[in-house]
């Protein structure tokens, strides 16, 4: 399973996530996650469909199928739960 997060320099839900993302990645090592800027990675924007719904969060399984989509601020324990039921993907 691999995570892609995006967000913006502008985007108020996106300094409150960033916080918690580190946590999360601190204490689950194995897991991938990369960020992407809105306003600079317009390609991965692009084609992963990504509009102003700030931050978002593309769940994909190890053969880089889409499985879930979040967007705005996510509770850390929700986040966690979701990454547990799904790190094998």
């Amino acid at each position: 399973m691999k995570i892609l997060k995006f967000g913006a320099v502008w985007c108020s839900g996106c300094l409150v996530m960033r916080p918690r993302w580190q946590e999360i990645e601190k204490e689950m090592p194995e897991l991938k996650t990369e960020y992407y800027d809105f306003d600079k990675d317009k390609e991965m924007v692009t084609s992963h469909k990504i509009d102003e719904k700030l931050p978002a969060f593309v769940f994909l399984d190890n053969a880089g199928n889409e499985f879930l989509r979040l967007t705005g601020e996510v509770d850390k324990e929700v986040l966690v739960k979701i990454i547990k039921e799904n790190i094998t993907k």
